[in-house]
């Protein structure tokens, strides 16, 4: 039973070579990975970021 799942799904993905499977519902593009990498980097950065600069705002607030 398993077995047959999996191959009904490699086979599909045989049938058809042409079919860009992956990325075309993504918000953001992947075509070019430095301008990916710098998203990420900011995206992720950001939030590592954000309770540092909370944390100083309040011990800098009189």
């Amino acid at each position: 039973p398993l077995t047959e799942g999996v191959g009904g799904v490699l086979a599909s993905a045989v049938r058809c070579p042409e079919c860009r499977i992956g990325y075309g519902n993504l918000p953001f593009s992947v075509d070019n990975k430095w301008r990916l990498l710098a998203m990420m980097c900011a995206f992720f950065g950001s939030g590592f970021a954000a309770p540092f600069f909370i944390v100083r705002h309040q011990l800098l607030k009189k």
